[in-house]
Parts: C-alpha cells; structure tokens; sequence
C-alpha cells in the first residue's frame, strides 16, 4: 500500500551539535522508514572528507545513505564535493588549494529534487562548520530552502551545543522540525535531557534513538518507527 500520496513532506537537512553526533545514522534510519512507507527518497551528502574508499562512492557516509534509500545516483550529484582530509570544507579549501563549490552544490541538490520526492541532506560536522570565509553550514540550508532536524547527543555537554544550535539557526531563520537524541552514549537520563531541551529551545524532541548493532532494513525500520514520532516529522 503506497501511503507516500498522504506525506506533506518534501526534504530535510539533517544537521548536527558537533561532529560525531550520528547523523549519518539517523539519516540512513530515516531514509529508511520514509522508503518502507512507499515514498522516492533521495538522500545527499553535499561535502565530505576523509579516506576515499575504493569500491563505489568516495565516501562511506554516503555509502551507507544510498544504500538505506537503495538508490544509485550519479556521485556527482549525490556528493557533489569530496576533500581527502578529514577537515572543513574551510580548511580543506585552505590546504589542498580546492574551492568548495557551493553553486555546484546548489544546483546537484535541485537536480536529485527532480528525481525524488523527498530529499534527506546530511550535514557536515556542527552547524557552524565553515565552507567559505562568513559562508556556513546555516547558509548552505538556507539557500537550500528547506527545514533541518537537529542530531544531538545524550553525553554531558549536549545541552549547551543544542541550545547554541538553535539560537543559529533562529539567526538565520531556518525552520527547525525537531530535535532527535542519540543515546549512544553514558550521559544524560533521556528523559531528563528531553525536558530540559524542550523547555530551553522550545523546540519538540521527535525521540532518541538507542545503539545500533543491526543496521538492517528490518531493523533500522523496528527502531525509527518505535522511537521516532514520524507524525510530527512528516507534518
């Protein structure tokens, strides 16, 4: 049963706290729910770095998206930009001597939005990563045209980079549709850690997701849609 024809939601960027938040998992997760409910999911991750590696895409990140959304679109467009050290897209520029190339991006991001219903963009690093000098992440999402989700984590220290994080994306005017925990590691009671956001932000906390040992479809499938208030998400 195609349940896509009742879903308002048209893409996301799925930004994060810090570096190392998860967000490539909660993005896969996604991608996989909104997949099982019958809707063209595309996914992109517009800058990545590190390892290349040597079968499929350059990135694993991106790797790990297309195959939650089982999708094989051209790399270009998927990951528009690939920088072979584990840095900014800033420093990166400012080291390998290779401009980031945000109208390349921009206009990947419409092209992928031609083929797929849905959109999933994957951030890099905190939300106020640099891409050019007074250029962030917060003016990539905002160009883009599109609401984000925030990816925060439960370890001591979480509340300060949210509540930051929102405040930035108040400033650049960027509508946030939720906030998801990733309970990965020892820190905060969730539920403590959830009170305490929404009270601070004002901003609804759409669930945490647990440790994720079976990245399975079946399974990431189980877990988002037991954790995840997809109702709030999809509105």
């Amino acid at each position: 049963m195609d349940t896509s024809k009742n879903i308002l939601l048209k893409s996301l960027f799925i930004a994060g706290t810090d570096t190392d938040v998860g967000k490539t998992y909660i993005t896969a997760g996604l991608a996989v729910v909104l997949r099982k409910m019958g809707v063209d999911v595309g996914v992109m991750k517009p800058f990545a770095a590190g390892d290349a590696q040597k079968k499929g895409y350059k990135s694993e990140d991106v790797e790990i998206l297309s195959s939650a959304a089982q999708t094989c679109d051209p790399e270009n467009l998927v990951n528009p930009q690939f920088f072979l050290i584990p840095a900014s897209p800033y420093t990166a520029w400012k080291k390998l001597k290779i401009k980031p190339k945000v109208s390349t991006v921009l206009s990947s991001f419409k092209k992928l939005s031609k083929l797929h219903k849905v959109i999933l963009v994957e951030g890099m690093g905190g939300i106020m990563t640099p891409i050019l000098k007074d250029y962030y992440i917060t003016n990539l999402i905002k160009e883009m045209k599109i609401p984000t989700v925030i990816v925060t984590r439960s370890k001591i220290g979480t509340v300060n980079h949210t509540v930051m994080t929102v405040k930035m994306c108040e400033k650049y005017k960027i509508p946030i549709k939720g906030i998801i925990i990733n309970d990965f590691e020892s820190g905060y009671p969730i539920k403590d850690l959830t009170r305490d956001l929404q009270n601070l932000t004002g901003i609804k906390v759409l669930g945490s997701i647990p440790f994720i040992q079976d990245m399975s479809d079946a399974s990431l499938n189980q877990i988002f849609k037991k954790n995840i208030d997809l109702k709030l998400l999809l509105k």
